[in-house]
């Protein structure tokens, strides 16, 4: 599964989309949509008085009440047809995923130290299991032994491997992903049948999302509409007897359909199962509707730096001398110190000092050795055989090791080091022996575009604050760059738990990215968590979405995509609410005008007949349905403004089109059926 993976509708998709469209005809399945179940009510009505008018005592009209039949019919399938094909292209990636599922021969590792091979689906949670270079991962685990890189381009799309290790923020795995190279311990983290995959599988089938609150909300909304216009419906009866009018059983059916919400109705379930396939298109899985829903009324966001913010692999852009020291000691001095560093920024300091070509680093190599990077001292370097000692590090930690070995610290190495901060970089002091030689600026750039996308979400009313461990220099230097709201310096885990609540405390939806076990509980605060893929099993637990690709950044992605489900169902529920007033300047008049003649002054679309009037008003409520069910598939395009110019904007195209539509579509549908003399 890729983000660029193809969702088009196929003719197998619509011809099951069809067959499910009849299966859902069931009242069973059908009264969990109240107002689509009331005109499948009516469609039954209608249906029995066309064969047997005698059954409700009223007079034979069996055209009139035949052809109302079949519209309601028509009705009731193009609104299972627009759930039905939500459903189908969720169920289209849910097959494609089980191909990723394979029945696979695992080696499970016994207490005596041998290996037993059982079948992938009988693993169990606790199993340890031992997996090979060209090995798929059976299931879901974490690794307690080894490195190894893993291709995980089966379940994100990706071709870049990942490297995976016991302890740490990359230990988790995932079944069906394929180890590349070297081999690993796993314990397995899950019982058959809920797995990752197995849980991506079924989230992604629309038939067994659940309905979110505002769903819920909206469909009491609609329940409560339909009852309303029932009573009036009703209430017509006794009235139009009181004037002396007989209203036909057929046309208190057409008003009342025409009059309740089918049209948001019919569309409601398809709105939102297609916002969870926009979201699974991005390779984010949702593991409910809420999530998608949270994410739309998201107020704040809290993102890290490193790797979100900026790109996260600092380089060496300069070296700063001290006192009296000379730009070529220094840059000897940065080399020497890193000719066994092996990270992107050793690597980098590198190739910042081979293009002057000072010294030889093979016959270097040869008389010296490396010392590695460790927690402790915080710092990394080379000692040669002729008792030199080269190190480079963080600027407090060379400062006491300097002072350690008898050394001086030089005057303006604060002011250089502040100075370097300022800009947003990283200073790393260099040391041979124990003098002090100067700084290495390792510069971490802001993502290309965020400060624009940053803008963009001021724009739609949400905050931004970076959570970084820097210092208050740097992160306000990054924080400026990057155009952020707000910034936590030194930040640790319990400072993100912190800011969460504040910003809960005032009311606020709060998001965030993490991935590592430390940031679980921050995950599982959040109204919106996104855990990377590549990250713990603790943080992917914790966190209500899971981003396949492991690209902090897209939480803005999310949230766009849910603003736009929101925006969609209130677009539509605006728009069908609005074209009830154009099918009530059909069908009202139609009902009293050849009985009270003053009532054809209501006719203002001059419509030919009374039945003709019914029967297009009762047309166009049903093929308004399948024109919809592209815009509610592909979603109302979203612009980032504030709520309130938005909905001034959505009143404006969605209710002024859903009154000025209708008019225009129910009177070409009259001319049509006065043209081929249907009435």
């Amino acid at each position: 599964m890729n983000s660029e993976r193809n969702t088009a509708l196929t003719n197998e998709m619509i011809k099951l989309a069809f067959v499910e469209s009849l299966r859902k005809l069931n009242p069973k399945t059908m009264r969990k949509n109240p107002v689509m179940f009331v005109v499948e009510i009516g469609f039954l009505v209608t249906i029995i008085m066309t064969f047997f008018p005698s059954f409700f005592g009223a007079e034979s009209d069996f055209y009139y009440n035949g052809f109302v039949s079949i519209i309601l019919l028509i009705t009731i399938l193009f609104a299972n047809f627009a759930e039905s094909i939500a459903e189908g292209r969720g169920k289209a990636q849910a097959e494609s995923l089980k191909k990723t599922q394979k029945d696979l021969q695992a080696r499970v590792l016994l207490e005596d130290g041998s290996y037993s091979y059982v079948c992938s689906k009988d693993l169990k949670k606790g199993d340890i299991i031992f997996v090979e270079a060209g090995e798929l991962i059976p299931s879901d685990g974490e690794v307690i032994k080894g490195l190894a890189s893993v291709d995980e381009s089966a379940i994100t799309g990706e071709s870049a491997t990942i490297i995976k290790e016991s302890g740490g923020d990359f230990s988790s795995v995932t079944g069906g992903t394929k180890v590349i190279s070297d081999q690993l311990t796993i314990r397995i983290t899950s019982n058959p049948g809920e797995s990752f995959l197995d849980r991506m599988i079924s989230l992604v089938e629309g038939a067994k999302r659940q309905k979110t609150p505002n769903e819920i909300a909206l469909n009491i909304i609609l329940v409560s509409l339909t009852l309303i216009f029932l009573i009036v419906c009703v209430t017509l009866v006794p009235i139009s007897g009181y004037v002396g009018v007989t209203i036909p059983i057929a046309t208190l059916v057409a008003l009342l359909v025409c009059l309740i919400p089918t049209t948001i109705g019919g569309l409601l379930s398809a709105i939102g199962i297609a916002g969870m396939d926009r979201v699974t298109k991005f390779n984010v899985i949702a593991k409910s509707g809420k999530a998608v829903e949270a994410a739309g009324d998201i107020n704040t966001i809290i993102l890290d730096k490193t790797g979100t913010i900026t790109y996260g692999n600092r380089m060496a852009s300069e070296f700063i001398t001290v006192e009296d020291v000379k730009s070529v000691e220094l840059t000897k001095a940065a080399l020497l110190s890193s000719l066994y560093d092996e990270t992107p920024e050793g690597r980098s300091i590198v190739e910042l000092t081979k293009e002057l070509e000072l010294i030889e680093i093979e016959q270097n190599m040869k008389e010296s050795f490396g010392v590695e990077f460790n927690a402790q001292a915080r710092m990394s370097g080379t000692d040669f055989q002729n008792g030199l000692k080269v190190r480079k590090g963080a600027v407090d930690a060379v400062k006491e090791y300097v002072i350690m070995q008898g050394g001086v610290i030089p005057s303006d190495l604060d002011d250089k080091t502040k100075l370097i901060a300022s800009k947003g970089g990283t200073p790393l002091a260099v040391v041979v022996d124990n003098k002090i030689m100067g700084l290495i600026y390792l510069k971490d750039t802001v993502k290309v575009g965020l400060k624009e996308r940053f803008d963009q979400l001021r724009k739609m009313g949400i905050k931004t604050i970076m959570c970084t461990g820097d210092n208050p220099l740097t992160a306000a230097t990054i924080a400026k760059e990057a155009g952020v709201d707000e910034f936590i310096a030194e930040a640790k885990p319990e400072d993100k738990i912190a800011v969460i609540k504040r910003e809960q405390a005032e009311g606020k939806l709060v998001a965030m990215t993490g991935d590592g076990t430390n940031d679980a509980p921050a995950l599982a605060q959040a109204d919106v968590g996104m855990a990377m893929n590549s990250g713990t099993i603790a943080a992917k637990d914790a966190a209500n979405m899971v981003d396949l690709d492991s690209d902090p950044t897209k939480i803005i992605e999310i949230v766009g995509i849910g603003k736009q489900l929101l925006m969609t169902r209130g677009a539509l529920t605006t728009f069908s609410i609005a074209n009830d007033i154009a099918k009530y300047f059909a069908i009202i008049p139609a009902m009293f005008m050849l009985t009270i003649p003053q009532m054809s002054t209501l006719n203002i679309m001059n419509l030919a007949t009374p039945q003709s009037a019914i029967l297009s008003a009762l047309i166009f409520n049903a093929v308004i349905i399948p024109l919809l069910i592209p815009l509610a598939m592909r979603g109302v395009k979203y612009l980032p403004m504030k709520s309130t110019k938005l909905l001034s904007r959505n009143l404006l195209i969605y209710g002024m089109g859903g009154v000025i539509i209708p008019f225009i579509g129910v009177k070409l549908i009259d001319i049509l059926l006065v043209s081929i003399n249907l009435v």
